[in-house]
């Protein structure tokens, strides 16, 4: 289909739109002035051609899934995973570790030392002395609140 556009330069532009994709039915079917029957047919053989297609989409599966299975990509693509994130301390542990199963490998599967990490630091608690601290701090802290409201209504 053409229309005319106008540009802002006042040109007349003739744009040409692409046509509308349309479905074709067999060229035995004259729809003017045909009987139900014809029409019954046609139906038919749409169906028939549609479970043909049906058919060859099930076949082209089936080969795609036999050649990735070939190739080793398997039937499940996994491209929406995210990548694991290791820290720089998880990757010297599991170098460590790797370097001890090659070295216990090597010589014939003898124990080997691993050095241990620090352990946690302890929690600290805090002392009751304090804690009456805070809590006579936040007492006033509303106290002081509840005053600003009072006078604001």
């Amino acid at each position: 289909m053409a229309r005319l556009c106008l540009r802002p330069a006042g040109w007349l532009v003739k744009r040409v739109e692409p046509e509308p994709e349309r479905i074709t039915i067999p060229s035995v079917v004259n729809l003017e002035g045909e009987s139900m029957g014809n029409l019954g047919s046609a139906l038919q053989e749409l169906r028939a051609e549609r479970k043909q297609a049906q058919l060859l989409v099930e076949k082209l599966d089936q080969a795609i899934s036999v050649i990735e299975s070939l190739n080793g990509t398997g039937g499940v693509q996994q491209a929406n995973q995210p990548t694991r994130i290791i820290s720089a301390a998880s990757r010297r542990k599991m170098a460590q570790a790797q370097r001890a199963r090659r070295a216990r490998a090597k010589n014939g599967l003898q124990p080997v030392a691993v050095a241990k990490t620090a352990p946690a630091p302890v929690k600290q608690t805090m002392s009751a002395a304090a804690r009456r601290k805070i809590a006579a701090f936040q007492r006033a802290r509303w106290a002081k609140i509840k005053a600003q409201q009072k006078k604001a209504a």
